[in-house]
């Protein structure tokens, strides 16, 4: 689908998914809506213990594939940017674990998120956090600003990854870390799945490759690039997510057994080279030899 289609189809289901957590309702990445049951991507991936360190609406408001302020290190001081931030929950965990001394940022793109993130914040009692409006191929921070990148399920969703692979690598400091849990496939996509938009704001549709996945980080000019599955969706996951998206389920389910899975993607930003000191000048009767 051309790109406005995509972001305008992305801003619609989370601002909808905005206004179920408000009114107590869960959100969904994939297919709890309509199949009654679990959705296999984004449930269980946060403990008790940080649950109850954020307001439930942003648990509520949830729609990750996985649990990035857990994978990622974050130190006291640090800044950190949050890519599709929704409501917040791990702009508020990360703003905990940087403390007073650090900054939580969370970057999105719809207003009703970022109404409920604002809320959730006020609610949290945090201070070291702000919300930006803004979209993820367009951060609007300067260049070697943050320390960490880290993002849940949203990255892609974007139709132009490189560019966000770009904007992320500019806004770190040298020595930064993109630190973020999506959804990467193995091999060739169906390509039943890869046309329905459905999926793609579902988190399954606009994933990319592995490989293309740290050909992209490398082009972008990270390093250090590593790609951990967290959890591979088997073809039970499989029917549940395709369940009611208009996918012929019998089909496509067997061909995406064991291709789709949560990862958590780290990678680095080169530190400045080092200038080598200048040459110094010799006396010696043997300088020359």
């Amino acid at each position: 689908m051309a790109e406005p289609n995509i972001r305008e189809a992305v801003k619609e289901k989370y601002a909808s998914a905005a206004q179920r957590a408000t009114t107590g309702g869960s959100s969904c990445c994939g297919a709890t809506a309509a199949c009654g049951s679990a959705d296999p991507i984004t449930s269980n991936l946060y403990d008790a213990a940080q649950a109850g360190q954020i307001p439930e609406e942003a648990m509520l408001a949830s729609l990750g594939c996985g649990n990035p302020t857990a994978l990622a290190k974050l130190n006291a001081g640090e800044t950190v940017l949050d890519l599709g931030s929704g409501g917040g929950i791990d702009v508020l965990l990360s703003a905990r674990r940087v403390g007073p001394t650090g900054k939580a940022y969370g970057l999105d793109m719809t207003d009703e998120m970022l109404a409920l993130a604002n809320e959730n914040k006020r609610k949290s009692g945090l201070e070291n956090v702000e919300f930006l409006k803004g979209e993820i191929e367009h951060i609007p921070l300067p260049e070697n600003s943050v320390d960490v990148v880290i993002s849940n399920c949203v990255i892609n969703l974007s139709s132009d990854k490189a560019a966000v692979l770009r904007e992320a690598f500019r806004v770190l400091k040298p020595g930064g870390r993109f630190a973020v849990s999506d959804v990467v496939t193995r091999g060739e996509m169906h390509p039943e799945i890869r046309k329905n938009v459905l999926l793609w704001v579902g988190c399954i549709a606009g994933a990319l490759e592995e490989n293309e996945y740290r050909a992209s980080l490398a082009a972008a000019g990270f390093t250090a690039i590593d790609i951990e599955p967290t959890r591979v969706y088997k073809i039970e996951d499989a029917r549940e997510f395709l369940c009611g998206q208009g996918v012929d389920v019998d089909a496509v389910a067997p061909e995406v057994d064991g291709k789709f899975y949560s990862g958590f993607v780290r990678a680095t930003k080169p530190t400045a080279a080092v200038e080598l000191p200048a040459a110094k000048s010799c006396c010696a009767p043997d300088c020359g030899n």
